[in-house]
């Protein structure tokens, strides 16, 4: 078996900085799931589809998946990973850094997402969104990574401090 990654966690969390830098440190193929949830427009992938894809990626022998999409893939892509990592700050860490990179992309487009997908008319949508994951699936994404704690490597990292840490852990060898 190879190098399987999750980097899951809510919004403007720092996980697709996370996901590019340990991609490029360790050679391993890196998959954005707003990539295959969305399609221009905003359109959603359905969900057949979606789950096709997502099936097939995770089937592969190494990977760095980053994202969250639906419950069931999260309990599918942690099953099948061999390290989880949650990003998992302050919620007005996440709110703040998920402001800023909205404000960003005024400037120029996100270069982990989809093209025609303009991200600052969503940013309302966006921030309730942080709001129900850190209130409603924050608990469950814990439970669900500690249940792994002792068969898979688990990071729960908690601040910006432990993020940079961990980047300079598996990306500076």
């Amino acid at each position: 078996m190879g190098e399987r990654i999750v980097i899951i966690g809510n919004a403007g969390g720092g996980k697709s900085i996370l996901a590019k830098k340990l991609s490029q440190a360790k050679n391993l193929p890196l998959y954005h799931l707003d990539i295959l949830q969305w399609n221009p427009g905003w359109i959603a992938t359905p969900k057949a589809e979606f789950d096709r894809q997502h099936d097939n990626l995770i089937a592969q022998d190494v990977w760095i998946i980053d994202g969250f999409a639906s419950w069931e893939s999260i309990e599918r892509r942690c099953a099948a990973a061999d390290t989880i990592i949650l990003v998992d700050h302050a919620l007005w860490l996440h709110y703040w850094w998920a402001a800023k990179r909205q404000f960003m992309c005024l400037f120029r487009p996100r270069p982990d997402f989809v093209e025609g997908c303009p991200m600052l008319p969503m940013t309302g949508k966006l921030f309730k969104m942080i709001w129900q994951i850190h209130t409603q699936l924050k608990p469950k994404l814990i439970e669900l990574i500690y249940s792994y704690q002792n068969t898979k490597w688990v990071y729960h990292v908690q601040s910006p401090r432990q993020l940079k840490q961990l980047i300079g852990e598996h990306c500076l060898r």
